[in-house]
């Protein structure tokens, strides 16, 4: 069940959540047993360190430009694009720029 946001009603994810200086703010939409869906918004400069999801975590850039670390392997993600973290995988978000971000985990 969606929360924390107006249902039949057209959004605009990324106005769902503001920057707020030196944080990384989140929005959470929808929490069960079978899927997570946040919204992200990170300063310049910040990050949310390495750490493993229990389910395969898809992301989709709705502004600026994020880098990803995902094992061994570094992604810059920009607006419009998706990359999906597999279950297990250790991997951490960074802020190289301000940008905000859609994360679904499906578990």
């Amino acid at each position: 069940m969606y929360k924390n946001i107006d249902k039949q009603t057209k959004l605009t994810l990324k106005e769902l959540v503001e920057y707020q200086e030196g944080q990384v703010v989140s929005k959470t939409l929808v929490q069960n047993d079978y899927v997570s869906m946040t919204i992200f918004s990170f300063d310049k400069g910040e990050e949310i360190s390495t750490h493993a999801a229990g389910g395969d975590a898809m992301v989709t850039v709705l502004e600026g430009k994020g880098r990803f670390t995902v094992g061994d392997e570094v992604f810059y993600v920009e607006e419009g694009e998706t990359l999906i973290m597999p279950k297990d995988i250790p991997h951490a978000v960074y802020g190289e720029e301000r940008f905000k971000m859609q994360l679904t985990v499906s578990f």
